[in-house]
C-alpha cells in the first residue's frame, strides 16, 4: 500500500499495490502493520457499505460528537465519488478547510479520514456502491451534520445534487446553529 498525508492533518490517500498476472490483479487494502506504522487506527468496530442509484446523488456532511467521534476508511467498490471532509477540529491548523479526494473501483484508492472530520461525497454515475470501516460504534444521540452548500466552508461540488434526503437537507448551516455546534465539542467561532 502506499500511504500519502493529505493537507488536512491525518487524512491520507491509500494506494492499493495490485500483483498483476493472467488472472487479473491482487492487493492488500489493509494492513494492520503497516497502518501502526504510519500512526493511523487499526481497530475498525463497523464495517458498512452504502449503495446510490443515480449519478449526482449527495450524502452528507456527517459526523459524531464527541465521545463518539470516529475514523473512517472509505472505499469505492463499485463506480466512482467525489469525496469530502471538513476538518471541524478547533485546534487544527486547517479548522473549517474542506478536502476532497475522487474514489473509484477502478483505482482502488481509500480515504482515511481522521476523527473530527465531517465526511461526505457525491456519486458521479449510476449504481455506486461506498464501502466504510469505522472506529466507533454508531451512536445515534450523537450524529450531526452540516449542510452540503454552508457558505461558511464553500464546498465546491462538482455537480449540483440529484438527489438528496431530507435529513440531509435539514443540517443547519454553521452560522445559524454556533452553539449547538460549541456544545458537540468541534466549533469555536
Amino acid at each position: 500500500m502506499q500511504f500519502t498525508p493529505l493537507k488536512i492533518e491525518g487524512a491520507w490517500a491509500i494506494a492499493p499495490v495490485r500483483i498483476e498476472d493472467e488472472r487479473g490483479w491482487f492487493s492488500r487494502l489493509f494492513c494492520e502493520e503497516e497502518f501502526a506504522e504510519h500512526g493511523l487506527e487499526t481497530r475498525f468496530v463497523q464495517h458498512s457499505a452504502s449503495f446510490s442509484r443515480v449519478n449526482g446523488t449527495l450524502r452528507g456532511m456527517h459526523y459524531q460528537k464527541e465521545p463518539h467521534s470516529e475514523t473512517k476508511l472509505v472505499s469505492c467498490v463499485q463506480g466512482r465519488i467525489w469525496d469530502v471532509i471538513i476538518d471541524l477540529r478547533p485546534d487544527s491548523p486547517s479548522y473549517l478547510d474542506w478536502l476532497s479526494l475522487e474514489l473509484s473501483a477502478e483505482e482502488g484508492t481509500q480515504f482515511y479520514i481522521p476523527r473530527g472530520c465531517a465526511h461526505g461525497f457525491q456519486t458521479l454515475m449510476d449504481d455506486v456502491i461506498v464501502h466504510y470501516l469505522i472506529s466507533e460504534f454508531h451512536a445515534p444521540d450523537a450524529a450531526g451534520g452540516i449542510r452540503f452548500d454552508d457558505p461558511v466552508v464553500g464546498i465546491d461540488w462538482p455537480n449540483p445534487p440529484t438527489v438528496i434526503s431530507s435529513k440531509d437537507l435539514s443540517w443547519p448551516f454553521l452560522s445559524q446553529e454556533r452553539r449547538n455546534f460549541e456544545t458537540a465539542g468541534f466549533f469555536e467561532f
